[in-house]
């Protein structure tokens, strides 16, 4: 018999590196087997969501039937949970595969921005809310803009105010890049999941 003694030493810095990498991207959404992770069968209304790990911390996506309702992101999975039931009451759990498919989708965005996919996305905000979002989308990775540029932009001129508080109530992040929205000094303002956060993303985005 011959055997062959292999040297692990050398390889372990890439196999930590790709032990990361699958980490990044990895579902934690509860059991598919499981009936209570099934969507509700009430329509369109029913929200399912689940959650991924990134390296900006836990991420939970949001769907209705007809997209993406909401990508919150932090380091409690409660406390996220109960963010996402002030707006949708009823969401539940669920081990959907095109949920699934959604999750790796954002981790991917959160990784590499300038290779974000386009996400089909459900919004729902009053009409300037949603004038506001769908402007925030029409910016790229590595580009941003001030609150009153954005304002003067969906010809709102003078309005920055009212814009600073369509971002604040965004509840997709990420897709809707609302961290791509600085001061008129260029400086960071706010951000519903931590400045810390805006700053990790607009430094992968080379805009720091």
């Amino acid at each position: 018999m011959i055997r062959f003694r292999v040297d692990m030493a050398p390889l372990l810095p890439q196999i930590d590196a790709m032990q990361r990498g699958v980490s990044a991207m990895m579902l934690n959404s509860i059991p598919r087997n499981d009936p209570a992770t099934r969507l509700p069968t009430n329509g369109d209304e029913a929200v399912g969501f689940a959650f991924g790990t990134s390296s900006l911390g836990q991420v939970l996506v949001a769907a209705t039937g007809t997209g993406v309702c909401a990508i919150l992101i932090g380091s409690n999975r409660e406390r996220l949970i109960a963010d996402l039931r002030q707006s949708f009451p009823q969401a539940q759990p669920s081990g959907n595969d095109e949920l699934a498919r959604h999750i790796v989708q954002v981790v991917a965005m959160i990784e590499t921005p300038a290779k974000a996919p386009d996400l089909p996305l459900d919004l729902n905000g009053s009409d300037f809310e949603i004038k506001v979002w769908q402007a925030l989308r029409a910016i790229p990775a590595g580009k941003t803009m001030s609150y009153s540029e954005l304002a003067e932009h969906i010809g709102m001129k003078g309005a920055a105010k009212d814009v600073g508080e369509a971002c604040a109530a965004n509840r997709i992040a990420i897709a809707i890049p609302c961290h791509r929205i600085l001061r008129k000094d260029g400086s960071i303002s706010g951000y519903r999941w931590g400045v810390h956060r805006k700053r990790a993303l607009l430094e992968r985005e080379g805009v720091l």
